[in-house]
């Protein structure tokens, strides 16, 4: 995924499924870096990664 599709998805209201590893994940935030991006898991979990926008897919 690269930085602009990453901050479309953020700022959407629609329910976008996004993939990180094989894992589902939502996006919390896109660093201005451009590079990467603050992650959790879809679920209960709310633990929160910092992740590659390249390592993102939308499925």
């Amino acid at each position: 995924m690269d930085y602009n599709r990453a901050k479309q998805i953020l700022s959407s209201s629609g329910d976008v499924v996004v993939k990180y590893r094989d894992t589902s994940v939502w996006i919390d935030s896109v660093n201005e870096d451009g590079k990467t991006a603050v992650v959790h898991l879809r679920g209960p979990l709310e633990e929160r990664s910092e992740v590659s926008i390249d390592d993102l897919e939308e499925v």
